[in-house]
């Protein structure tokens, strides 16, 4: 399995040489480094969103559930990264930890992208394809392997889902 996600890997890293790619990459994995999980809620607080609090409670329980899986997963399956793993090879950033699966960005990005859409109810592919985006950013900057993104797409996705069961029930 991990030959065929390495294979992958490589297909979609070097399909995406491009200097203006890999710098659009680099802004948009920006955009999941957590700052929006304070920003955003602030933002609909202020702006008298009468969903702001749901979404505060349940960002704050996914948020809690997610880091901690985030973290318990990352260090004890210890994949290697990309670029540690890989002969000939460097990736575009450093990542800010030691281990790949799963991807804590993407993680973060499918559990705001869901958390917002079961609050707000409105059109979601826009938060999805932003969500999408992310992840495909951490395999254009050599950090992550397609798995670690699969993997945490669907993991933060769930917790979402989960932590919204759990309040309302």
């Amino acid at each position: 399995m991990h030959e065929a996600d390495a294979r992958l890997f490589r297909s979609v890293f070097q399909g995406a040489e491009k200097r203006w790619l890999r710098t659009v990459a680099k802004s948009l994995s920006h955009s999941a480094d957590g700052y929006l999980f304070v920003l955003l809620p602030l933002a609909l607080w202020l702006a008298q969103s009468p969903q702001a609090f749901s979404l505060c409670k349940l960002l704050c329980l996914a948020l809690a559930i997610e880091r901690c899986t985030y973290w318990l997963l990352k260090n004890g399956l210890k994949r290697r990264r990309p670029q540690e793993s890989l002969d000939n090879f460097h990736s575009v950033i450093t990542a800010s930890d030691r281990f790949s699966f799963p991807s804590g960005h993407t993680s973060a990005a499918f559990l705001l992208a869901t958390c917002l859409t079961l609050i707000y109810e409105g059109p979601s592919a826009p938060l999805y394809i932003w969500a999408s985006g992310i992840g495909l950013s951490r395999i254009v900057l050599g950090v992550h392997y397609p798995g670690d993104t699969v993997a945490g797409a669907t993991m933060g996705s769930a917790i979402a889902y989960a932590s919204a069961s759990f309040l309302s029930g």
